[in-house]
């Protein structure tokens, strides 16, 4: 026979830890690792740390603000190089940021609508500014670049994430091959000649040569002069 238990009282159970922004950033990047970017929402979060969701909310707007900040503690990984010039700081600066990316395929797609504005973004924002300073690009130039080549990667990442997440990627690179290399010389001469060259190159060298081409033009490219504010 099982002997009756009494309710605990909640006297007697512990106390909830009080709730802050730090601790829900920290339980949201447990469900993350655990479960995925998708399963952070504001009715999980809210669920992880047995509270409502409105409680939530005095802390976080929403669930795109709540993963911008979790892509924010991530980016506190990054670090330049010490050594090396400044386009070869910066090409690997930036490629470890398309490399965290890379690991978070659902952060990758959500980091292209709902950046960070936390204190290691801005801390990335600086090294790519002082970088770029080095390298002799005048500020506005740079200003402008740093959003440009913020972009690139971020849209890489995104790309190779959505690509890697589909059940059918290889029958459609297999389509798109096909369609290159069948392209007819009469009325696609340049596209049947250089077909091979088009689908040539590993996903690595690829993003390298991008980054070198955004950060060349950035350096080269003189940024028009204006009086009128951001749009957005």
């Amino acid at each position: 026979m099982t002997p009756h238990t009494e309710p605990r009282s909640r006297r007697e159970r512990p106390a909830k830890p009080a709730l802050s922004r730090a601790g829900i950033l920290a339980a949201a990047m447990e469900i993350m690792r655990a479960e995925g970017l998708p399963k952070v929402t504001m009715r999980r979060l809210a669920q992880e740390l047995d509270t409502g969701p409105a409680s939530l909310y005095v802390y976080v707007a929403n669930t795109a603000e709540l993963h911008a900040a979790i892509l924010d503690e991530l980016l506190g990984t990054l670090a330049a190089p010490a050594e090396g010039g400044w386009h070869e700081r910066l090409e690997a600066l930036l490629t470890e940021y398309t490399t965290v990316l890379f690991a978070h395929p659902a952060l990758a797609r959500s980091a292209l609508v709902a950046r960070p504005s936390g204190p290691h973004y801005l801390g990335l924002i600086e090294t790519l500014l002082t970088l770029l300073a080095q390298g002799g690009v005048p500020d506005r130039q740079a200003a402008w670049g740093v959003d440009v080549l913020l972009q690139y990667a971020t849209a890489t990442a995104a790309e190779h994430a959505t690509r890697g997440e589909t059940a059918d990627t290889r029958d459609e690179w297999d389509a798109l091959t096909r369609a290159l290399h069948g392209a007819e010389e009469r009325t696609h001469p340049r596209t049947a000649a250089l077909a091979a060259e088009l689908l040539s190159g590993t996903p690595q060298q690829r993003l390298s040569w991008g980054l070198r081409v955004q950060i060349a033009g950035v350096l080269h490219t003189p940024a028009p002069q204006s009086t009128e504010g951001a749009t957005s």
